[in-house]
């Protein structure tokens, strides 16, 4: 302790009475006359330094510096579990700690503070080098190699501990300093690359990020800004080429020695490469993982009763991550380096090396690693390494795979049984089937699924017939008259869509079917649905009009009733599909019409046939005499041949109902190829 002022507060609150400090935090409280203020001294993060290398844990706690080793500590420790450590004490710190980093092979530290930096031994805290300096940072491969920010201006790069060259920055004003395979040095609002050997400039980057994180083979890099991160590939061959050329510039450095590569959108708070793979804490308690542009999490923190956790590092040969929270307490979750690994070779398209790690990664992991494959374009090997079924049945079908996929479905319906999930699935397989042509899958699918429309439009595509005929019944036994009721009018079964309206209580839609199609059964549907509607109206009960009680208003309706006879007579024939071209025509066919003029003509042949014969010609005067002198009930009227023709109710008398439709049936038009 200096007693040094370090700061002077004023917050205009009058006097200041008292101070109290919450425990296991940073957070200060002041009441003064006018009210209280909260602050929060330093940073919440602990400052600690994990090493990959050896698994020894530095932190500093005040002025003291204390280690552990977390090497076989997690071994059988659940995720999430607090880790009892061997705590060591290691000395005492001449300076207040505000950061402790280990170098890269985790020989030496350095603890930083109150512009001050301080190199010790890992091992036993002796006292290597020491300097003033406001920023501090190590190289990615020398022992002894480091970097100072000396002023704002200027930097200051040692070799082996020994001041190696001078650097005067190229902003005005800097803010930080970050080391690795490059020095950056951090600006308002961008970040300057130089190399280490040299000091040449090499890229500006109009960007301020938080911190840069390197990967072991520094290739890639990561900047991490304030709300999202960059990462990066550095190429690290043109740029030793153009240093050894000495052609780099000055102004621009060397043009393409940085090149975009992905983005992360999420607020990283501490992060480490392994491989290819980013692993990472962010602001939202979750640990994820980036490799390939995919980000993917591995565990959701649990933060509720130990408070925010900031990640330390990650130990490839535990498979664990850990983290620290403010009260230096520390906890581990699995992260397998096998997979990490086997991502790492896939992103680079070494899928020799891939294949080699592959039987290492635990089965329990496998749909996870046939997710990420799926990510990168590998459908058909994230088929085979998936263990998930519902995973594998997706691929299947992404890949267009029918038979794996109906294969998946058998399986789960017989252990699963009849689930909506699995109804879903035999609709997606039986869309992908009907795509390729499969009918019989595609029919298969749509019975497992209940999907009556699906049978009805597969059964009238292909003249499925007496498949139409079974699907009407299944209709009705689970409720899908719509269904039923187009099942019975393909077929032609026209008075089974009749009693089907009646029985689900659609009387004026059966009253208006049977006037079109049916008119046999008009008054009984006309009585049914006065007697319905007397129940909300007598009056417009009344308003029904019956043929037997109003037969005026119903032209033609012997000649309908003929139509229905020939229709019932004829329904039975089937035109081939390949008829379609001439047998459309009959659809236009007006059938009244047709059966009046086929007895027109068979009344001049008639005329023709008794002109010839005298003894005929005396019946039909006779005939004609009796006719004029007895009642009539409905006056004839001449048809544009000039024959007589009864156009009401009465039927002729030269032919009655079954000889005109005998006779409409032995004609061409009953025989005829296209016959409708």
């Amino acid at each position: 302790m200096t007693y040094r002022a370090e700061t002077t507060l004023n917050y205009g609150l009058e006097r200041a009475w008292s101070i109290a400090a919450a425990k296991e935090s940073n957070g200060l409280a002041i009441g003064y006359d006018e009210g209280t203020i909260l602050i929060k001294l330093g940073q919440d993060a602990p400052v600690a330094s994990l090493d990959s290398h050896t698994g020894k844990l530095v932190w500093a706690h005040n002025n003291d510096i204390q280690s552990a080793s977390l090497k076989g500590v997690a071994t059988n420790s659940a995720d999430g579990e607090k880790l009892n450590l061997g705590i060591k004490d290691m000395g005492s710190c001449e300076i207040f700690p505000q950061t402790v980093h280990h170098n890269c092979n985790g020989r030496f530290l350095v603890v930083c503070g109150d512009g001050e930096y301080i190199i010790y031994t890992s091992q036993a805290l002796r006292n290597k080098a020491f300097g003033q300096a406001l920023d501090f940072a190590w190289s990615a491969v020398g022992t002894g190699d480091f970097a100072i920010r000396e002023s704002t201006a200027r930097i200051k790069i040692f070799k082996n501990f020994k001041e190696h060259l001078s650097i005067k920055a190229p902003i005005s004003s800097s803010e930080g300093l970050f080391g690795g395979a490059c020095i950056a040095l951090k600006g308002p609002d961008c970040i300057c690359f130089f190399d280490w050997n040299e000091g040449a400039f090499l890229c500006k980057i109009d960007v301020a990020p938080s911190v840069i994180y390197w990967n072991e083979t520094q290739e890639l890099l990561v900047l991490v800004c304030d709300e999202q991160a960059f990462v990066l590939k550095y190429q690290k061959d043109l740029v030793n080429g153009c240093i050894a050329e000495k052609s780099v510039s000055p102004e621009s450095g060397v043009p393409g020695a940085f090149e975009p590569a992905h983005e992360i959108p999420d607020n990283i708070t501490k992060g480490q490469w392994v491989g290819d793979c980013f692993i990472f804490s962010n602001s939202a308690g979750r640990l994820n993982y980036f490799v390939g542009g995919n980000t993917m999490t591995l565990c959701h923190l649990d933060q509720q009763g130990v408070g925010p956790l900031f990640m330390l590092g990650y130990l490839p040969k535990e498979d664990r991550v850990y983290l620290m929270d403010r009260s230096r307490s520390v906890f581990s979750y699995r992260a397998l380096l096998a997979v990490l690994q086997y991502q790492t070779a896939v992103v680079r398209r070494d899928f020799d090396t891939a294949n080699t790690i592959l039987p290492a990664i635990p089965e329990s992991e496998h749909s996870s690693v046939a997710r990420f494959l799926e990510t990168q374009g590998y459908k058909d090997v994230a088929l085979q390494v998936s263990r998930d079924p519902d995973h594998k049945f997706d691929l299947a079908l992404d890949l267009g795979k029918l038979d794996e996929a109906t294969k998946l479905l058998d399986a789960a319906f017989n252990l699963d049984g009849d689930t909506t999930e699995s109804i879903i699935k035999w609709k997606r397989l039986g869309d992908l089937a009907l795509a390729n042509c499969d009918l019989g899958l595609a029919e298969r699918c749509a019975s497992n699924a209940n999907d009556l429309a699906g049978l009805l439009m597969l059964y009238a595509a292909s003249g499925n017939r007496s498949g139409v005929s079974a699907l009407a019944s299944l209709a009705i036994s689970h409720g899908k008259f719509n269904v039923a009721f187009v099942s019975f009018f393909i077929l032609g079964e026209i008075e089974k869509c009749f009693e089907l309206l009646l029985n689900t209580n659609r009387i004026p839609e059966a009253a208006l079917l049977s006037r079109t199609y049916l008119p046999s059964e008009i008054s009984r549907a006309v009585t049914l649905w006065r007697e319905d509607l007397r129940k909300v109206s007598e009056r417009a009960a009344a308003s029904l009009a019956d043929p037997t009680e109003y037969p005026n208003l119903f032209p033609d309706l012997n000649w309908a009733l003929k139509v229905e006879e020939v229709f019932k007579r004829n329904r039975g024939k089937v035109v081939p599909a390949t008829e379609y071209p001439t047998a459309k025509d009959d659809l236009d066919l007006d059938l009244v019409a047709l059966i009046k003029e086929k007895h027109a003509s068979q009344a001049r042949r008639d005329n023709e046939q008794v002109s010839h014969d005298p003894c005929a010609s005396t019946e039909r005067t006779a005939l004609g005499a009796r006719a004029d002198g007895g009642p009539r009930d409905q006056n004839p009227q001449d048809s544009p041949s000039g024959d007589v023709v009864n156009t009401g109710q009465e039927i002729p008398v030269s032919m009655n109902v079954d000889d005109e439709a005998n006779a409409i049936l032995q004609s061409d038009f009953g025989n005829d190829d296209d016959d409708w």
